[in-house]
């Protein structure tokens, strides 16, 4: 069988070409990504990029695979693909990834459902299933957000990270009709990079009691009813850290678009080099000053962690 072309809002499907090796190799061959694969060796050398390709297209001849590239344009900026199950044909695994820098925009979940309602109506799945390391929760929401639901939870070999690591499992029975996205309630939040003379970033830990406790994120919080992003983030830096910040020392540089499960998160993020005042943990939340090439290392909220790759380039 052949590789479907399929197409989306603002993305095609197509099967991967020998050209497209050079990209996978550089996007693939970052261990925040990598570490989230289980079939996917860390470093990633980028002759096995050629290979792989080169397998997709006899998988596919096989029936037993349907790997495609998710491009931007011309842009390769991950891979989806369905596993057949050989002892039950009407079922497939769903695996994907996407480069770092295309994380919290959305992207997965619209490869996802073109791929699953390609794979239910022309490949005649009844049941797909997929799996997803317990901390990662940007591809557990993926998930939900298609309409999978947890069954349980189990533990699996990954090659990125050399042992075994405990994983959510999911499945997807096919749907008698492929539903709409839900709408969810927008919840605009403002956030700022606070950089010092060093180059580094601040990094605030949520506390125990919150949503998400533990993680780290860039310091901000809400907009009041009528406030500027800016008036917000003033106000925030204000109580949380007893800085004084004026609206000329926040830069524009980015922003995450992330869907949670009870609430779609729009959060621009400031970049501030410049304070007044002594800082410290108005809140009693753990701080810590971390380099740009370190902050993969510190768990992060899914909204938050595609950011840091801009970031990063910035600094």
């Amino acid at each position: 069988m052949s590789l479907p072309d399929l197409t989306t809002a603002r993305l095609a499907l197509r099967g991967l070409q020998p050209g497209d090796a050079a990209a996978m190799f550089r996007l693939v061959n970052d261990y925040s990504v990598a570490g989230n694969l289980a079939r996917v060796p860390f470093p990633y050398r980028e002759a096995m990029a050629g290979d792989w390709i080169g397998s997709t297209h006899d998988q596919a001849a096989r029936g037993e695979g349907f790997h495609l590239a998710i491009t931007m344009g011309d842009q390769l900026i991950g891979c989806i693909g369905l596993t057949t199950n050989r002892a039950n044909p009407g079922e497939a695994e769903l695996g994907y990834w996407l480069g770092r820098k295309f994380w919290g925009q959305g992207y997965a979940r619209e490869a996802a459902r073109a791929l699953l309602e390609w794979g239910f109506g022309t490949l005649g799945l009844d049941r797909v299933v997929a799996s997803a390391l317990t901390d990662n929760l940007g591809s557990q929401a993926v998930l939900r957000a298609c309409g999978f639901a947890q069954t349980g939870q189990g533990v699996q070999e990954f090659m990125s990270r050399n042992r075994v690591m405990d994983v959510l499992t999911f499945e997807m029975a096919k749907p008698r009709e492929m539903a709409p996205p839900r709408a969810l309630p927008m919840l605009l939040v403002v956030a700022c990079a606070i950089v010092d003379g060093d180059g580094r970033v601040l990094l605030a830990q949520r506390p125990p009691g919150k949503a998400l406790a533990g993680m780290w994120e860039f310091p901000g919080g809400k907009l009041n009813p009528g406030e500027t992003p800016e008036a917000a983030l003033i106000r925030e830096l204000k109580e949380e850290l007893d800085i004084d910040v004026t609206a000329a020392c926040l830069a524009p540089l980015s922003f995450a678009s992330h869907a949670y499960e009870s609430f779609h998160l729009l959060m621009p993020l400031f970049v501030c080099r410049r304070w007044r005042g002594t800082m410290r943990a108005v809140e009693g939340q753990a701080l810590a000053w971390v380099r740009p090439n370190r902050m993969a290392e510190y768990p992060m909220p899914p909204a938050d962690r595609p950011l840091v790759a801009m970031l990063q380039e910035m600094l």
